[in-house]
């Protein structure tokens, strides 16, 4: 009897052991076909996930306008945010996004020096150009000598302020600030026009257009607010301010990046851009 009960015993344990086996195994291969499968469609390039932030207008509206082309090529673009801040070049270079589209190459350049990003530019898409708007005047030759006009206080925009207002016979600015492409009232050898210049944080311009003769601010601030003041006067195509796709530099030649910047630099993408913000955004030729 004891002989018996062993012998079932023993059978018994062989049959889990074996089932057990079996089991172990094909998770195993389950596991491994799921993993197989999901880098075979990353590397043969199914379906490539291309993550970015950017700013909300023009940016991202640029960007939805291209989705439908790239998403042809099997490249899928997902805007985590829609409203970069100072920590976007951050997240860039830590690989939590693929590319960011919010700012000029000179901006990028000093956040690279300040913060040793590896961050590059993969090309510029357009220019928001920096303009003087005014609620109470239609064109420069309306507006009256003491004008109390309000500009950006950060050093690249305060500099593209006074550049223009210098390029509108306001002003004239020393020869070493155009140089540097920075500049603050200090670095003003004339006014040709007696005005009064307000230097104000950008974020609090347009809050407070009503208390100004006229301001001076970036085309894409105007738009999110919906301003409907005058254009004055601004930056032509040939800015050097240009908007771009900003990438780790290992990353600028990945055939997918490269898709996203012909994209957005495609004929049809600068007529979009032309038709629908009518001058307050220039395609980079």
């Amino acid at each position: 009897m004891k002989k018996k009960l062993l012998a079932v015993l023993l059978t018994t344990a062989t049959i889990l052991a074996s089932f057990t086996a079996c089991g172990g195994k094909n998770d195993a291969k389950s596991s491994e076909a799921e993993g197989g499968a999901t880098a075979a469609s990353s590397e043969n390039g199914d379906k490539i996930v291309l993550k970015g932030i950017a700013d909300l207008v023009p940016h991202s509206e640029i960007i939805e306008y291209i989705k439908p082309k790239l998403a042809e090529q099997g490249i899928e673009i997902e805007l985590v945010s829609t409203a970069a801040d100072s920590t976007t070049n951050e997240k860039l270079n830590a690989g939590e996004i693929d590319f960011n589209y919010f700012q000029h190459e000179p901006y990028l350049l000093s956040e690279v020096e300040a913060n040793g990003y590896d961050l590059v530019s993969a090309g510029g898409i357009h220019v928001e150009p920096i303009t003087a708007y005014s609620d109470k005047y239609k064109s420069v030759d309306e507006i009256p000598e003491k004008a109390v006009v309000a500009i950006p206080n950060d050093g690249t925009n305060e500099y593209r302020a006074l550049r223009i207002l210098e390029l509108n016979g306001f002003i004239t600015l020393d020869e070493a600030a155009k140089d540097s492409l920075s500049a603050s009232v200090q670095d003003i050898t004339e006014y040709k026009i007696p005005i009064e210049i307000v230097e104000l944080d950008s974020a609090q311009i347009i809050p407070t257009k009503d208390d100004y003769d006229f301001f001076i601010t970036n085309t894409n601030k105007a738009l999110e607010a919906k301003i409907t003041s005058t254009r004055l006067f601004s930056e032509g195509a040939d800015s050097p301010y240009a908007n771009i796709i900003a990438v780790r530099s290992a990353d600028k030649d990945k055939p997918a990046i490269q898709a996203l910047v012909k994209a957005l630099l495609d004929e049809d993408t600068q007529a979009f851009i032309e038709e629908k913000y009518d001058g307050a955004v220039i395609p980079v030729k």
